[in-house]
């Protein structure tokens, strides 16, 4: 997995590469700016010498990498208009020397224009033509006080160009580092912010990107790799899932097991009145538990819906909602799922809070989900997690403020540290659902998973992925890493559900489980 990191780590692991391993600024600006180049020229989808280019350069780092970035372009007879936002006096370092070798350059040749400013080469960029729009004007280290900040001139004027560009003339604009208005920690971006086609960027993976405006302002986003060594960043506070990760917490079936050492999963979920019925997230869950491998599925519903239940898992066993029958089933199982459409009325509320003080469930592997987390809010939190050893909490936006009190644009504003925050005062790990969707524990590093679309955003997604996770931990998966497992599994399903992401129910998910999970092991296979 890839580390993702805030903009204060990225200048800490930068200053060490620089003063610890001696690497020093012109060798990593080279590299940046080579590096660049290279995936520029994959993205682009012409010969690379018939290019044009505009390219906008502010007075730190990032400049800098836009001149050696200019450079490379030169030396394979691309065409290269060149702006400095800010007067050259203040260009230092590095910086300076790059420019001074592209105004030589300019000696020599007639395919490269250098303006002093943006006022001198709008007259030249009217009567323009550009393939490529290179932003390299702001880099990382630009903070944001809050969302939608305004950016003073010529910043906000030289974004506003390159947007005005690319949306009228089709451009392809490539942000060197991270688009230029966009927060490298928060994601939150500035009015203007650059709307990039591509994002390269330097080293490791920025935790903008995923979040608040990152996935919109970046575009397809790839690594350029600088020689910055990954030590540097260990132990990671954020790591993003890959599939690699996800296919090892996917354990395989010995040739000589038995059901019972497959994954032993209780799940208590759904509900019957006389006035409604919650028997599909019930059976969503079972089925995608099922789908997912598990070797043996109890599910506990209301004895009338033991008919529907055996129609649509035959594969679960079903027992009723007895206190004893269901604690005998609990000291039997790896794992136990409750919550799916449980309900919230009174007496469901005093039957988990009696299940949840009890050692034969408070002592397992614990997965809280919907309804189990409304009446957590209720029961309170401390009286339930002060007691379980194993527990995680899958709540989407709405759920987790309702369990902390913080409004959920409060949430969404900064996912990340929220997440973390209560993962730590509580001793649980939590899966935030959203995109990305965040998962915390007490220690270790927190994990983003950005698989799937909006094909998830059906109703009973959430059972769907509450029985993956959950059989993935049955089977033998570590709980933290059956979590990440199972988010990454779940968003490859609903891409595989249906050519047309917006027609994705829950139950095509289910049906897609197994492709998911199959075409990892074909890989493998090949």
């Amino acid at each position: 997995m890839q580390p993702v990191v805030t903009s204060q780590e990225m200048q800490k692991a930068d200053k060490a590469a620089i003063e610890q391993l001696l690497m020093g600024e012109t060798r990593l600006m080279e590299l940046a700016g080579g590096e660049a180049f290279r995936i520029l020229n994959e993205s682009f989808d012409k010969d690379i010498a018939d290019a044009s280019a505009l390219i906008l350069c502010g007075k730190g780092n990032n400049g800098g990498d836009g001149f050696v970035l200019a450079r490379h372009l030169l030396n394979h007879e691309a065409a290269v208009d060149l702006v400095l936002l800010y007067p050259e006096s203040v260009l230092q370092g590095v910086n300076r020397e790059g420019l001074a070798i592209l105004q030589s350059y300019e000696e020599h040749l007639t395919n490269l224009r250098i303006f002093a400013s943006l006022d001198q080469a709008l007259p030249f960029i009217e009567e323009s033509h550009y393939d490529i729009l290179v932003d390299a004007m702001t880099g990382t280290g630009l903070r944001l006080g809050k969302p939608g900040m305004e950016l003073a001139s010529p910043l906000s004027d030289g974004i506003e160009l390159l947007n005005t560009i690319r949306d009228e003339r089709g451009a392809m604009t490539i942000a060197l580092d991270i688009p230029s208005g966009l927060d490298a920690s928060t994601g939150c971006s500035s009015t203007p912010a650059i709307q990039a086609d591509v994002t390269i960027t330097m080293a490791f993976l920025k935790r903008g990107f995923y979040l608040n405006e990152g996935p919109n302002c970046c575009g397809e986003v790839r690594v350029a790799e600088i020689s910055i060594p990954r030590f540097l960043v260990e132990p990671s506070s954020c790591l993003l899932i890959d599939q690699e990760f996800a296919a090892e917490q996917f354990i395989l079936r010995e040739p000589s097991s038995a059901k019972h050492t497959n994954g032993k999963l209780l799940i208590i979920a759904g509900s019957q009145t006389a006035h409604s019925s919650m028997a599909g997230a019930a059976i969503l869950a079972a089925k995608a538990a099922v789908k997912t491998g598990a070797g043996y599925v109890f599910l506990s519903v209301p004895i009338s819906l033991a008919n529907t239940m055996h129609l649509a898992v035959p594969e679960a066993v079903v027992i009723g909602r007895d206190i004893a029958a269901i604690l005998e089933k609990a000291r039997w199982a790896d794992v136990i799922l409750i919550g799916c459409g449980i309900g919230r009325d009174e007496e469901t509320i005093a039957l988990l809070k009696e299940l949840l003080s009890s050692s034969d469930i408070a002592d397992k592997t614990l997965i809280l989900d919907a309804d189990a987390l409304y009446a957590l809010s209720v029961i309170g939190l401390s009286d339930v997690l002060g007691t379980c050893n194993n527990v995680l909490l899958t709540p989407h936006y709405g759920e987790f403020s309702r369990l902390t009190n913080i409004p959920a644009e409060e949430i969404a504003s900064d996912p990340i540290e929220t997440v973390q925050l209560f993962a730590r005062q509580h001793g649980a790990t939590v899966l935030l659902k959203g995109n990305p969707t965040v998962i915390a524990s007490a220690d270790g590093p927190t994990l983003l998973n950005t698989s799937g679309t909006e094909a998830l955003a059906t109703a009973g997604s959430g059972d769907v992925l509450s029985g993956m996770i959950a059989t993935l931990a049955a089977k033998g998966a570590d709980l933290v890493n059956a979590a990440a497992a199972g988010a990454w599994f779940h968003g490859r399903a609903g891409d595989l559900a249906s050519d047309v992401a917006s027609l994705v129910s829950s139950g095509m998910v289910v049906d897609a489980i197994q492709k998911a999970i199959g075409e990892i092991f074909e890989v493998e296979k090949e």
